[in-house]
């Protein structure tokens, strides 16, 4: 005989006005900036190891960038002031070639050395001839005559030490985020290793009886785990690890047992914010909303819904010190309250990359609801959006092509094809 699972009780009655997108969104970079992530140390790591990860303090350049006045062409070395007043052109004698790597003697008076991209231009030159503008265009051994172009710039073609970079000066501030171009610029200067900010340890938790890992045998009435593996895909980034998910059957003990065990300073893998799907809803068996009402479990917590379809019913909590954010269960629910409520708190604390928000025109008529924003799944084409299967947050291999989401405000009547709308690009 199945057992008979008690159902919920609300210690906490759940909140039934409305709060709008942007308060919870505000109430979700509040609740992460309070977890101990904030509080953990930074750890240095080596430059191929950073990518994309946060500087945890400003990365000052012990030399100048470029270290040397150098070429920017490849040509001739010369003295501005022998080319001048001389008609159209002038002729010059070839000093020594400087080959780039090596470190050339001075230029005389009167002669024009042949000089490489990059290559250190030597002491007493101060512009560089192209090799295509001179005759004959190509490199003369020493002694020989070239002829130039009379009346040459001073400091054309010329990359000055310090042009880039001064010594002593910030080559990445604290807070950004390390791109290749920031990761060249450190190993530029010397570099090996950079002090990174430490990832944000994130533990997931699906819930529901109904709910099996795929691979697993399936009963009649229960359904494979999408949510996990939408979870971990949305929360690809280097700042930001996984380290764990647990599945809750709909008992009470199973994820008060689960929220102890993986206390701070209980576990080595104690995360510094809990994300879980479903068990937050009207049902009588919602586990997540039953065990965070609870005082004695959770130092705060409250359940309500958001102006906002999908993923109305939403739940903030902190336990143990930890950030708790609870999404609804269905799998296009959870997936948009992670990008709506999730990726821009993660952006604010520096943890993950934005999503630009643009306006561009929609090629479907699409019908907004009163007083909710609907959000709707669309494939951008790099020109305009289109929308991506039906409205149902249960739908999700119909959405399988979205890469933007449509912020629709609430109102009462159908958007026309071609009009313009808000878009979220996910690309």
């Amino acid at each position: 005989m199945t057992p008979v699972k008690p159902p919920t009780s609300h210690s906490t009655p759940h909140r039934h006005e409305a709060r709008s997108v942007e308060e919870h969104a505000g109430a979700v970079v509040k609740l992460l900036g309070q977890g101990p992530w904030s509080e953990r140390n930074p750890e240095w790591v080596e430059l191929h190891q950073a990518a994309g990860r946060v500087a945890a303090c400003d990365v000052v350049a012990a030399l100048d960038l470029p270290p040397f006045t150098n070429s920017q062409m490849d040509g001739y070395a010369v003295r501005a002031a022998d080319t001048l007043g001389a008609g159209q052109v002038v002729d010059l004698t070839v000093a020594a070639t400087v080959a780039a790597g090596y470190r050339p003697g001075p230029l005389k008076p009167g002669h024009a050395a042949p000089v490489m991209t990059g290559a250190p231009v030597p002491a007493g030159a101060d512009a560089v001839v192209p090799i295509e503008v001179v005759e004959p265009s190509e490199f003369l051994e020493a002694g020989r005559t070239v002829r130039l172009p009379a009346d040459q710039e001073m400091g054309r073609f010329i990359r000055p030490a310090g042009d880039d970079v001064a010594a002593g000066t910030t080559v990445v501030a604290s807070g950004e985020r390390l791109t290749p171009l920031a990761l060249g610029s450190c190993a530029a200067a010397g570099l090996t290793r950079v002090q990174v900010r430490p990832r944000l340890r994130i533990g997931l938790i699906t819930t529901g009886d109904e709910v099996v890992a795929p691979g697993q045998d399936r009963g009649p009435a229960q359904i494979f785990d999408s949510n996990a593996q939408i979870l971990r895909a949305a929360l690809t980034d280097p700042c930001l690890e996984i380290v764990g998910h647990f599945h809750v059957p709909d008992h009470d003990d199973a994820l008060r047992h689960l929220l102890s065990s993986h206390a701070p300073g209980e576990s080595a893998e104690a995360p510094d914010l809990w994300i879980s799907s479903g068990g937050i809803s009207e049902g009588a068996f919602e586990v997540v909303r039953r065990v965070l009402s609870d005082p004695e479990v959770a130092e705060f917590s409250e359940f309500l819904h958001v102006a906002m379809q999908p993923g109305g019913p939403q739940g903030l909590a902190q336990v143990n010190g930890v950030p708790f954010l609870c999404f609804p269960g269905n799998p296009i629910s959870t997936w948009v309250s992670t990008e709506m409520f999730l990726r821009p708190a993660l952006v604010r604390w520096g943890a993950a990359s934005s999503c630009p928000e643009t306006q561009v025109r929609c090629k479907d008529e699409l019908h907004p609801l009163p007083g909710r924003m609907r959000v709707v799944r669309a494939y951008w084409d790099g020109s305009a959006v289109r929308r991506v299967g039906g409205y149902g947050s249960h739908l999700l291999a119909a959405a399988v092509s979205t890469n933007a989401l449509i912020l629709l405000p609430p109102g009462s009547e159908p958007v026309p094809a071609g009009s313009l709308v808000s878009v979220r690009l996910m690309v």
